[in-house]
């Protein structure tokens, strides 16, 4: 267990990733098995911890971004099945075959050349990406399936895996385009099936998920929902089960003082007092993650909202306290105390952006705790591990 030395962090209840995915494996139809997806280190929550905490749940394959997000996984001792869902460069496939490492193909020359690098024994197993109408990568018509289809059968280099494609409405009310993008993966599908067999088919992220469980064929990539998070504002009241928010964000109180009407607090002096009142100065800022634009934002201290004021700090920020309190009280920027909470939602809305957002911004130099069973599990403090 690492050890960190100062006063902010980030605290992450595995138990509740552990519930979100019992949740949706109880949820969807017998025979669906769940990809737990932990690209950006599990949406800034820890991949290690995330992905081993999903596996037990009853997760049976990873999704990451980049091959260096599935090494990650792997140094730290993770050997489930991974599948890189972004692009890959030719000249690393050898180390990815090396490490059972799963690639996402998304154009013919990009094979071509791969078979003339592959020095393995064994074949690199891949998943051909579809492009239904997200219109970022994929493969766009029939005839490209085909070619592909046809070099793949032709090569023993090559174990083709699975199928798949991303709705890019699936989480908003109006289904007409999700509707266009699922009829276009259904034709693509059935061409594929008349000219090979495959394992794995998948096109539900969470929204898909959650709303449409009939439509996933036989694997979801469990991403925002696992974290305990909508995948949109629309779905709140959608939702066919509860989901728990895994990440808080606390801090401590450094520093206590009384400012005198006419004092003002932090750079530009934006924020004067109008009377006597108490400031705290909690030690996070902008470099941590807390963006300068939530000055005027509210955290949680003994339990009720008090107000930052004046301009946030790149390391420190400032808030206004209803009466003196003890320096080392819990200051709590997302998360609950005692009936009142804060969530990853109502950050995004601050900051008019997504909740996916918002564990991500928080960076590497917070440190993660990450309870198990409501007790502390392990400590990473990524400023010193990584």
């Amino acid at each position: 267990m690492s050890s960190f030395h100062r006063d902010s962090w980030v605290e992450v209840d595995l138990d509740c990733i552990y519930n979100n995915v019992q949740s949706m494996k109880s949820f969807l139809p017998d025979g669906v098995s769940i990809i737990a997806v932990v690209k950006a280190n599990a949406y800034g929550h820890g991949d290690a911890q995330v992905a081993k905490t999903a596996l037990d749940a009853g997760a049976t394959y990873l999704a990451v971004a980049f091959i260096d997000e599935a090494l990650s996984l792997r140094q730290q001792g993770i050997k489930a099945p991974i599948l890189v869902l972004g692009a890959s460069r030719v000249k690393d496939i050898n180390i990815a075959l090396q490490e059972n490492i799963t690639l996402t193909v998304f154009r013919k020359d990009w094979l071509v050349e791969a078979i003339q690098q592959l020095n393995g024994k064994n074949p690199l197993k891949i998943h051909l990406k579809l492009d239904t109408g997200m219109g970022r990568l994929g493969f766009t018509s029939m005839r490209e399936v085909d070619e592909v289809l046809q070099l793949v059968d032709e090569t023993s280099s090559f174990e083709l895996e699975g199928v798949y494609t991303h709705f890019a409405t699936a989480d908003e009310l109006d289904t007409t385009y999700f509707e266009q993008q699922y009829t276009t993966l259904t034709d693509m599908i059935g061409f594929i099936k008349e000219k090979t067999s495959i394992r794995m088919i998948h096109c539900g992220n969470s929204a898909t998920a959650l709303r449409f469980p009939d439509k996933v064929f036989n694997a979801v990539r469990l991403g925002i929902a696992m974290y305990g998070l909508t995948p949109s504002n629309e779905m709140i009241h959608l939702l066919p089960f509860e989901l728990q928010e895994a990440f808080s964000l606390q801090s401590k109180l450094v520093h206590v003082k009384k400012l005198a009407v006419g004092q003002s607090v932090s750079y530009g002096a934006t924020y004067t007092a109008e009377e006597e009142e108490w400031i705290g100065t909690v030690p996070i800022g902008y470099a941590d993650g807390w963006l300068r634009k939530l000055h005027g934002a509210h955290v949680l201290v003994d339990g009720k909202r008090v107000p930052i004021v004046g301009r946030i700090c790149m390391d420190q920020l400032m808030i206004r306290l209803p009466h003196e309190l003890p320096i080392g009280t819990r200051v709590t920027l997302i998360g609950a105390q005692k009936d009142e909470k804060i969530s990853s939602n109502d950050i995004a809305r601050l900051l008019d952006t997504i909740n996916y957002e918002i564990p991500c911004m928080i960076s590497y130099r917070v440190p993660r705790i990450f309870r198990r069973n409501k007790s502390i599990m392990e400590v990473r403090n990524y400023l010193l591990d990584n």
